[in-house]
């Protein structure tokens, strides 16, 4: 018989004014299985937190103790959110002061410890423009230096990462960013980094991506608690779509690539089995048995 708890997902409360798509995972997890397999209250996904108003941090902080927040954004993403905020800055008054310790990033909330990972850095990037052509490469690499860098991107999208698909793409990142998913673990097996919040732009995918490595690697999970985990991002980046929508399609990809599509979670699971299973995966990545014990200690319900 089917459990009536994995029939109606949990709705995520949004407790802030400016910060989408955020959740407890541990607090997720339990609530949809009706179980307690996770501690909650340590280890939380969002979308980028750039916009937090002063109420959003105040609450990140005094509500949720947050000490660590691991930011997958590229290098070029962050020179663009910089760039925002300091747009925002003078016109918003819900925009709180720029971070004056950190100029280079002023949307970083004083007190915490930022630890950014590019999970689609240059070997990720590098794999990726090996599918190109030549024509295609020249072409590519011509209107990056010519200042074109939305066209540029445009021909890998349309040639490259709509054919990939977002399964497919993840599965690339699994390939290509074993030094980043280490860099990863590596903050959650410090008992001093939590509780920790981990976003990209949306926290749909990247985010979901280091997640779902979790929640496999706590051998407790169900699937389709991970599932419902990974696809209620659609639901709860709504409130951006049609903005998403128009930077996608610029990019040359298909609209789904706003979604979640419901083959995700089983084409990463089976990816990463396909390798000897999680463990043996997050070892080749140089995550250890030790290094993954600790991280199931922590967040374990039963403390691994």
């Amino acid at each position: 018989m089917d459990d009536p708890t994995m029939n109606s997902p949990p709705t995520t409360t949004q407790p802030f004014d400016q910060i989408i798509n955020f959740r407890d995972v541990g607090a997720f997890i339990n609530t949809t299985t009706n179980q307690n397999l996770l501690k909650p209250g340590l280890l939380f996904r969002s979308a980028r937190p750039d916009a937090a108003t002063p109420h959003d941090r105040d609450r990140l902080l005094q509500q949720y103790h947050l000490k660590t927040i691991v930011d997958l954004r590229t290098n070029t993403e962050l020179t663009e959110a910089r760039h925002k905020f300091t747009q925002q800055q003078p016109s918003n008054p819900s925009t709180p002061p720029a971070n004056p310790s950190d100029p280079k990033h002023p949307y970083r909330i004083p007190g915490l410890v930022y630890k950014p990972i590019d999970l689609n850095g240059k070997p990720y990037s590098a794999a990726l423009l090996k599918h190109l052509s030549w024509p295609q490469t020249s072409k590519l690499i011509s209107l990056y230096a010519l200042g074109y860098r939305k066209q540029a991107i445009a021909i890998l999208g349309t040639h490259v990462m709509a054919p990939r698909g977002l399964a497919g793409l993840a599965e690339d990142s699994l390939q290509h960013c074993t030094a980043e998913v280490k860099q990863f673990f590596d903050v959650l097996s410090d008992e001093a980094s939590y509780p920790v919040l981990v976003h990209c732009t949306q926290g749909k995918d990247r985010t979901g991506l280091v997640v779902l490595l979790v929640e496999m690697l706590m051998g407790c999970v169900p699937v389709e608690a991970m599932e419902r985990d990974y696809r209620v991002s659609e639901t709860e980046l709504e409130p951006e779509r049609e903005a998403k929508l128009g930077e996608i399609r610029g990019m040359g990809l298909p609209d789904s690539f706003a979604d979640c599509p419901a083959e995700w979670v089983g084409r990463v699971r089976e990816w990463v089995e396909g390798k000897g299973g999680v463990e043996k995966y997050l070892e080749g990545c140089g995550v250890g048995r030790e290094q993954q014990a600790a991280v199931k200690g922590f967040l374990l319900a039963g403390g691994g």
